[in-house]
């Protein structure tokens, strides 16, 4: 038996984008939706929340002289072109019924999110693929991964990084030594200022006692072998 019934996976968009870190990339997708069904395999109830910096980050707005609210409307969009790709490779790979949901209403292709039907939905096995954050600017994918996590009441939230494979002491990529945790509280890396994700997706996750593990989107097999209940990447937890 898994020892999550039901879980959230954070995915970020440039995981989907593979070596170019900017589009899509089939075979990362691919690769992403194996991983997502192989939990479903196993019984386990997931829900994807999907990111959409491979396309536009809010951060871009001064490049573009745009205002911050604009390019974060424009970045939600770019989070549900990632779900709509993500139902489609999973579709060809399953049986299982996948729902894509929005923050914001675009009813022509996707379901508004409602709590109470998402929660509906995992309960009956679909998989669940959440788009568009939280609906309002200003906001990264962090702190609506570890609010729907909430909303849901999963058990953990899994947060697939970008070549990342856990929560080091230092940079790993400019210093050899550096260490990697294999566990963690959310007062260590608040205190520490280890910036891995937002303080606030931190902060909230804290105070409600979710339970996050960090690794690697590349590492084949790990979100079923930590879902089975191997310690891969970072596992990080309220303090006591």
């Amino acid at each position: 038996m898994p020892r999550y019934r039901r879980v959230v996976v954070k995915l970020s968009g440039e995981a989907l984008a593979g070596a170019s870190q900017s589009g899509a990339d089939p075979a990362s997708l691919a690769r992403v939706a194996d991983e997502v069904l192989s939990l479903h395999d196993i019984g386990v109830q997931v829900a994807v929340v999907v990111g959409g910096g491979n396309y536009f980050r809010g951060r871009m707005a001064e490049g573009w002289g745009i205002s911050r609210a604009e390019a974060d409307n424009i970045g939600m969009l770019a989070t549900v072109m990632n779900g709509l790709m993500l139902r489609g490779a999973l579709t060809a790979r399953t049986q299982a019924d996948v729902r894509v949901m929005t923050a914001m209403p675009i009813t022509s292709v996707a379901e508004p999110f409602i709590r109470l039907r998402a929660a509906g939905h995992l309960s009956r096995d679909k998989i669940v693929v959440l788009a568009g954050g939280i609906g309002q600017p200003y906001v990264t994918t962090d702190y609506p991964a570890v609010q729907r996590a909430l909303e849901l009441e999963a058990d953990a939230l899994l947060v697939a990084k970008h070549g990342v494979d856990g929560v080091y002491d230092s940079d790993p990529k400019t210093n050899p030594d550096a260490k990697r945790f294999s566990t963690l509280t959310y007062d260590e890396a608040i205190s520490s200022d280890i910036r891995v994700m937002d303080t606030s997706a931190f902060v909230l996750a804290n105070e409600q006692g979710l339970t996050m593990h960090l690794f690697d989107v590349a590492a084949k097999g790990i979100m079923r072998g930590i879902c089975e209940g191997q310690e891969l990447g970072t596992r990080i937890t309220a303090k006591g």
